[in-house]
């Protein structure tokens, strides 16, 4: 009885010195309050005559009577605008840096105080302990002692705090004496009370857990006179009293409940202070308690959890920070869009540097860990495996829409937005997969069909489509509130209901829908998207530049939303035509429309229908599909869309965005290269599409293609200049020349591999994969010169002569060795010489060519093949040929090197003459 007496005189000490405390401060305050509508009227441009003098004084009757000076008497109206404004700058300007303190200052001003309330703490303790092991007092009278010390040490710290010089509390503001003083007080108080219960049983859990309450609270309430740092000792007693006191039977509704009630008095004492840090502390210990709770728990009663975030997040909203960091809520001094453009532009750009500064104050440590403590337990909910005392789904979402709601209501709430966001998709997936972790196995129950509806049940369902549709009206209701006064938080509100709705819609058809039809999913994904879109519209008509990238968010989200309706109805060769027919109407739109976002979208669409074919290449899967060359599934599945993509980049040729029109024509000319690329493949592989090797045949008409679309690119780009045409060319000329590198010569050379050449003379294997792409490549490198890098055409040029070399060399292998020309079957003598006739031939061909058309890369080519053969005649013929074979070999090449020396004495010769 003796210890509750001595803390209800301590409450009451308390208290009686906050009445007076609270005195004073009110005066204060009504000061400020007029300072600041004054600062405001300036601000703004109105009259600002000075106020008139209240009917009772502020600051104290003494004030009254002293007169003031005459240039405070004068009006502030007469000044200019642009005067008042600096004026104005200059009085909300930051105070000057303060100088570096010293080592003295800190051994003796600081360090001194810290290590004396150690101390004094200590010494408390070992008084204690001492009498303790002496015997010397009774423990009542023990405990009694200790409760008086620690109250002497509080009105010590009380004494010393008014009669404390006003400097120092600026000054030594984290080492001030009386805080520290009250500190060692306050601890040794909450000692007194856990010694009294857990040591000696003199009181009860309840009565301990109420003087432990009370200790915490009446040192929160101190804390507005000691500082910050007395606060975090109160929150820190008042979050460990309910872990300090164990009883058989707990109630969850008194423990959250106190928690709560904590956590309430912490915000309310930091409102006053504008304290950032204690606050912190409080959501991250209530967050803890629910974590702690759910995972430690068989059995959760969730409502009381439930209540104590949600009561949290709704002090956030409307206690602390509450809206004192809303750029609304500092519109007296800021000026909005409107004024600022009737003003000039100083007053413009110090609007910007204030808002930079209130950003810059902004309590992210606040937001960041109230999202935490209410994102974690959220998904504590559904993933602990205790049992809960309501569905942890319903759980989940009571709490991700508070917090989203936080995210909507204050600029300040960039955090919450985003992890409601994140925590809202990572729910409804741990949930799906939890649904799939119950689906039986076919394989081990034969006997068991799935049904046709979803693995899911109808809550996690509603859930899911629920917070879908709750971020849409959050982020919109936002973005029309604040989004032209705060453009980037209302552009990650336009990215969250862009992408978390659709995302979240899509997890739920993929986890709990019906895969074949879902209405459900369709409806909802139709809904969005007609929600989005008429969202986009309203923000174009308002005409304000601040809402264009919004805008161009929800458009996109709209795509999203669409195609989540087409595959909830459709699947196969319905769905890869819906999605570019959907992207296509939007490129319909801009001629109605300028947005920027609407080619943009067909790309995606584009890109929709890539990652579909990349999926499933045969669109309809393979067994539905035919093997009916060029007419199957494959030429709508794959020309269809290549189509929309081609028209699209046509009708879009003189739209202004520049990066949109490039890739458009850069993935219709690959989707149209596809197409036909896969239609040969299917038809040259008997219906089938599969990973097998293509043959020569095959992959030369891939190679041909490749020239082809090289040639038509070029085309384009002479005729309406684009880098991706005229990048896109040269891509597709070097994708040709390696597949000519790799696959003619080396992996699919009939020489190598054994493939059979055919019957025909001329018109066989090797007239397709050798000679038809050299005459391509010549063709190409021919309408290259001048346009193209020169380094580039000569590569064409001797691809060209590398074909044709091969095509004439395997040539005459065939001529000699039949229709298969393995290198198993060896080498002819004739065969050996017709290779010096045939490779001489073409040397003195590509010279003559070379110097008709005065192209260098042909003479080149005429050189490389000379040497060849001269090579070949010293190394190879010498020792294979026999008789007049061998003569003839050497005579031949003789007689050729001597035409061609003459054919260059006579050019060189000529050349100085022409150009003179």
């Amino acid at each position: 009885m003796f210890l509750f007496l001595l803390i209800v005189g301590y409450i009451v000490a308390f208290v009686y010195t906050l009445t007076t405390s609270f005195k004073n401060s009110k005066r204060l305050a009504a000061v400020e309050t007029e300072l600041t509508n004054l600062k405001a009227q300036i601000a703004t441009g109105g009259v600002p005559i000075a106020a008139p003098e209240p009917e009772e004084p502020l600051l104290g009757a003494e004030e009254e009577d002293t007169p003031r000076p005459q240039a405070e008497q004068e009006p502030e109206a007469e000044l200019p605008i642009a005067a008042r404004a600096v004026a104005d700058e200059e009085t909300s300007a930051a105070p000057p840096a303060r100088p570096k303190e010293s080592f003295e200052s800190k051994l003796g001003a600081r360090w001194a105080v810290w290590v004396g309330g150690i101390a004094l703490g200590l010494g408390g303790i070992l008084l204690v302990k001492y009498s303790i092991e002496s015997g010397l007092l009774s423990p009542a009278v023990r405990l009694a002692m200790a409760a008086v010390f620690g109250l002497l040490l509080m009105a010590a710290g009380e004494a010393i705090r008014r009669k404390a010089v006003p400097g120092i509390a600026a000054s030594y503001s984290n080492a001030m004496i009386p805080g520290v003083l009250t500190a060692a007080g306050v601890l040794t108080l909450f000692g007194v009370v856990y010694a009294a219960y857990g040591i000696y049983d003199y009181i009860g859990p309840t009565f301990a857990f109420v003087a432990l309450a009370l200790v915490a609270f009446a040192t929160l309430g101190l804390s507005l006179l000691h500082g910050q740092a007395l606060a975090g000792l109160g929150l820190f007693g008042s979050m460990v009293t309910p872990a300090l006191i164990s009883t058989e039977t707990p109630n969850i509704w008194a423990l959250f409940g106190f928690l709560t009630i904590s956590w309430l008095a912490t915000a309310a004492a930091a409102r006053r202070q504008r304290w950032t840090v204690v606050p912190s502390l409080a959501n991250t210990g209530l967050g803890l308690w629910a974590l702690g709770y759910i995972f430690a728990s068989t059995t959760v009663q969730a409502e009381p959890v439930i209540f104590s975030l949600l009561a949290m997040i709704a002090g956030t909203i409307w206690i602390w920070p509450g809206n004192r960091f809303d750029l609304e809520h500092h519109s007296a001094v800021v000026p909005s869009a409107d004024e600022g453009e009737a003003r000039s532009e100083s007053d413009k750009e110090r609007r910007a540097i204030r808002v930079l500064r209130l950003l810059a104050r902004s309590p992210l440590a606040i937001t960041l860990t109230v999202s935490l403590a209410a994102a974690l337990p959220a998904i504590a909910f559904i993933i602990s495996g205790s049992g809960l005392s309501i569905h942890p789904t319903f759980a989940m979402t009571a709490i991700i829409i508070a917090l989203a709601a936080l995210g909507a209501s204050r600029n300040f709430a960039v955090w919450p937005a985003i992890f409601a966001a994140l925590t809202a998709q990572a729910g409804i997936s741990i949930l799906g997969q939890i649904a799939l972790d119950f689906v039986p196995v076919l394989g081990n129950a034969p006997s068991i069909s799935l049904p046709a509806t979803s693995v899911g049940s109808t809550g996690d369902i509603a859930a899911a489509l629920l917070l879908g549709a709750i971020f849409v009206v959050f982020g919109l209701t936002f973005i029309a509130r604040k989004g032209a006064q705060d453009e980037a938080f209302a552009k990650l509100w336009a990215v969250i209901v862009a992408l978390f709705p659709v995302w979240i819609g899509v997890t739920s058809f993929a986890t709990f829908g019906n895969l074949s039809r879902d209405w459900l999913h369709a409806a909802y994904g139709l809904a969005l998207g007609l929600t989005l879109l008429a969202s986009a519209e309203w923000l174009h008509r308002k005409n304000n530049e601040a809402y264009k990238w919004p805008l161009n968010a929800l458009l996109v989200g709209s795509f999203a939303a669409f195609a989540l309706t087409i595959h909830a109805l459709t699947e196969g060769l319905a769905t890869t035509l819906l999605l570019p027919i959907l992207g296509f109407g939007y490129v319909l739109a801009t001629r109605y429309r300028p947005w920027p976002a609407l080619p943009w979208v067909m790309a995606i669409a584009c890109g929709f229908v890539l990652g579909r074919i990349a999926w499933e290449p045969t669109i309809v899967g393979p067994q539905n599909l035919g093997t009916t060359p060029v007419f199957n599934a494959l030429l709508p599945g794959y020309g269809i869309p290549a189509v929309l993509a081609i028209a699209s980049a046509w009708l879009l040729r003189n739209w202004p965005g520049v990066r949109a029109k490039n890739f458009l024509q850069a993935i219709a000319s690959l989707m149209g290269l596809l197409a036909i690329a896969i239609l040969i493949r299917h038809a040259m592989n008997g219906g089938v599409l599969n990973d097998a090797q293509p043959t020569l045949g095959e992959q030369s008409i891939y190679t041909l293609l490749t020239i082809g679309m090289s040639g038509v690119l070029m085309t384009l780009d002479l005729k309406s200049p684009s880098p991706v045409f005229r990048y896109g060319s040269m891509l597709a000329g070097v994708i040709a020349m390696f597949n000519v590198l790799v696959a003619h010569f080396l992996a699919l050379n009939p020489y190598f591999t054994g493939e059979n050449t055919g019957p025909w003379p001329f018109l066989n294997l090797l007239l397709i994969g050798y000679l038809l792409p050299a005459i391509a490549y010549g063709g190409l490198a021919w309408y290259a010169r001048g346009k193209r890098p020169a380094l580039y055409v000569t590569l064409l040029a001797l691809s060209g002569a590398a074909l044709g070399f091969a095509w004439a060399t395997l040539s005459v292998r065939r001529f000699w060795q039949g229709e298969n020309i393995a290198d198993w079957k060896g080498f002819l003598q004739g065969e050996t010489y017709s290779y010096s006739v045939v490779w001489l031939a073409i040397g003195v061909l590509l010279l003559l060519l070379g110097s008709r058309f005065n192209a260098k890369s042909l003479r080149l080519a005429s050189a490389v093949l000379v040497f060849l053969a001269v090579a070949k005649a010293f190394l190879i013929d010498m020792s294979n040929l026999e008789g007049v074979l061998r003569a003839l070999s050497f005579i031949g090449l003789g007689a050729v090197l001597i035409g061609i020396g003459l054919f260059y004495q006579k050019i060189l010769t000529a050349q100085p003459k022409a150009e003179a």
